[in-house]
């Protein structure tokens, strides 16, 4: 079986020496670099490119946050930041620059790992849906190809993002709580944590033009959860 390759992108030796090697310990196949400019030219490099990426904030010259917005101009892979504090600027920052996901520093191993393979399970899951097609109004989702698109156009997400909108779209008209999203996309170990959840429902709301006033499309049920709008 070929292994999932990682590419972790970091400037402190240290924090990238542990990482990678409690990845390899694990079995996947490790990339490394130590700046944006080195993160780059191996994207250029390898033609087949990781299916993942662990990405540090903190780095001279071009942080994590940059780095993370230029990859998503061409690449819809899942992407972890490494923050070295839980500031919800920074959460926000990396959510809406289009990260997947985030890991506050100090970490331990088994949380690296246990996010690692939340986000890479997120990236493989499939609802199963009654037709491969799913319309509502002028969205359409392909599931097939994992592709949406507003009236004709198509809107780039990233792989939570559509594992969130095909979650709420299956389950059309049902209110689905904080709870269910959170365990359904992100996993059991992110029950309660309903910041992610809150930005990335914002971030997802941007990109199909829906307004949390007048919502088309995703509507809040307030201290519930969420629901999609699908007319009869």
């Amino acid at each position: 079986m070929k292994k999932m390759r990682i590419l972790v992108v970091d400037d402190d030796p240290i924090v990238l020496k542990l990482v990678s090697v409690s990845l390899q310990q694990e079995g996947y196949e490790v990339l490394t670099a130590s700046s944006g400019q080195e993160t780059f030219q191996l994207l250029n490099e390898n033609e087949e490119g990781p299916n993942l990426i662990i990405l540090d904030i903190k780095m001279p010259e071009m942080d994590g946050l940059e780095v993370c917005q230029h990859v998503r101009t061409f690449s819809d892979v899942p992407i972890i930041m490494l923050t070295a504090l839980k500031q919800d600027g920074d959460v926000v920052r990396s959510i809406t620059n289009g990260a997947d996901d985030y890991i506050t520093k100090p970490f331990s191993v088994d949380v690296l790992l246990a996010r690692v393979q939340a986000v890479l399970r997120r990236t493989k899951w499939s609802e199963q849906a009654v037709s491969p097609i799913f319309c509502s109004g002028d969205l359409i989702i392909d599931f097939m190809h994992h592709k949406i698109t507003i009236a004709g156009k198509e809107v780039k997400l990233t792989s939570t993002e559509y594992q969130l909108l095909s979650f709420l779209a299956v389950n059309y008209n049902r209110v689905l709580t904080h709870n269910q999203c959170l365990e359904k996309v992100w996993g059991w170990d992110y029950e309660e944590d309903n910041h992610v959840l809150q930005v990335t429902i914002s971030r997802l709301r941007e990109k199909i033009g829906d307004k949390p006033s007048s919502p088309r499309h995703i509507a809040t049920k307030s201290g519930i959860g969420y629901t999609f709008l699908k007319p009869d």
